[in-house]
């Protein structure tokens, strides 16, 4: 007997029909970009995807993708690779953390900028399952970009978006060709939680799979320059440049009451049971860390850009000028060099350093070669500058000839993040990689140690 069904149950039928062929798509979606981009199985299983009316198109909150289910079935009958090109489009987010990272920015320019970052890694794969050939205006707008930045991170994007003038209408007609998903739960507080732990996971993925692109997968992920260059880019370690800064400091003993070694109950106790005789004294001398005798070298070359060199300088001197970081008297050679010394000057105390910072301006404009700082203070050296050396730190865009010769103090070389490409350091330096914007902000500063 057949049965029977009411109309409101037929419609419910045919819709979880069609959510059954909406998956299928997704499915198929996601097969057809494991086969082509093998080192992104892991991402390609990390999000699950979820039928949104609201969405449009697709959207993601870093745990599910949602799909609109009018919008999949019209695009998979008409642009197949429409629907790959958003599915990675939605990972690459999510990869990049571009979901979380938007905090304290405009919004509307980090979306924008967010979505230029992918769709060039996408348009720079030339994989079958979601090559579309870019537009004149795609190719215009990523040949103006690059004329800032090398590599198009969204935090570079936006920095240039939010410095540099746009004619009118610019950002709009932007958006309408790069905006293509939803990103609402970007910002409505969807994708706040369990933020730490999702934004973690996903790290820790774009980290296997940069291991997985140069390893197992190297010959599949040829054709994937851009997106492995932005992974390297994304994947050093965050760390405080103050703190970084402060392993270049010394221990040494100072003339200083050391309260914190001091135990008042013992010296109490002395008071009151042998009158004004306590049992304990306080310390006379502190071991304190102290910044002593430092290089600072900062290439001038045409490359570096001045108002970063006094970024970098205010940065270095608000560490050196923490009262547990300056002995009575200072030894620290600040250095101008292109392809030669431009200048020198010493600094004995903050007096000296603020007069300094406040007149600053770059000498040089000349090429770029590492080898005559460390040729001069080793003459420095030679003729009892400095007590004892404990480092240098050099400033500088990473184009140029490096030292054979291991000095006989620590050494690190402090690249632009978003200017920087691979470069490689002597095995005897360190090499730090910054981003610009953190200088102003005051927050994290990426760091890649290579000993």
């Amino acid at each position: 007997m057949k049965e029977i069904r009411s109309p409101i149950q037929e419609l419910q039928k045919k819709e979880e029909e069609r959510l059954d062929i909406c998956r299928d798509i997704m499915r198929n979606s996601r097969n057809e970009l494991y086969a082509s981009m093998r080192f992104m199985d892991v991402a390609l299983a990390s999000l699950v995807p979820e039928p949104s009316f609201q969405t449009g198109t697709l959207g993601t909150d870093g745990a599910c993708l949602y799909f609109d289910p009018d919008w999949l079935i019209r695009t998979f009958m008409n642009r197949k690779v429409l629907i790959n090109r958003l599915y990675l489009h939605e990972l690459l987010h999510c990869l990049f953390c571009h979901v979380w990272n938007g905090r304290k920015r405009n919004s509307r320019l980090w979306n924008l900028a967010s979505d230029i970052a992918v769709e060039a890694i996408i348009d720079d794969l030339y994989q079958k399952a979601v090559y579309m050939r870019p537009g004149s205006f795609r190719l215009e707008t990523y040949h103006n970009l690059k004329a800032y930045k090398k590599i198009l991170t969204a935090e570079g994007i936006y920095r240039i978006l939010e410095n540099t003038p746009q004619e009118p209408g610019k950002i709009a007609r932007m958006e309408q060709e790069f905006r293509l998903d939803d990103h609402s739960r970007w910002e409505d507080g969807k994708a706040k939680s369990g933020m730490p732990n999702r934004q973690k996971q996903w790290e820790n993925m774009r980290q296997k799979m940069q291991t997985e692109m140069e390893t197992i997968s190297k010959e599949a992920a040829a054709d994937s320059g851009s997106l492995l260059e932005q992974i390297h880019a994304e994947n050093r370690e965050r760390y405080d440049y103050k703190a970084f800064l402060r392993k270049f400091s010394v221990l040494k003993e100072e003339m200083k009451t050391d309260l914190d070694a001091f135990d008042y109950i013992f010296y109490h106790y002395g008071l009151e049971t042998y009158g004004n005789m306590p049992l304990i004294e306080p310390l006379e001398t502190k071991e304190m860390k102290k910044i002593e005798d430092f290089v600072i070298v900062v290439d001038t070359s045409m490359s570096c850009k001045g108002d970063l060199i006094r970024h970098f300088l205010e940065e270095t001197y608000s560490v050196l000028s923490e009262s547990e970081s300056f002995f009575r008297k200072i030894n620290v050679h600040i250095i101008q060099c292109d392809d030669r010394i431009r200048e020198d000057i010493v600094i004995h105390n903050s007096r000296e350093m603020e007069a300094y910072l406040g007149g600053f301006t770059v000498k040089g404009f000349g090429g770029t070669d590492f080898r005559p700082p460390f040729e001069y203070v080793e003459r420095l050296l030679q003729e009892g500058a400095f007590k004892k050396l404990r480092g240098l730190l050099y400033f500088t865009d990473g184009y140029g000839l490096f030292p054979v010769k291991m000095p006989p103090y620590d050494t690190a070389f402090i690249f632009m993040k978003n200017d920087y490409r691979d470069v490689d350091v002597p095995p005897w330096a360190i090499k730090l990689i910054i981003d610009p914007e953190e200088f102003t902000e005051e927050e994290r500063i990426t760091e890649e140690y290579e000993y």
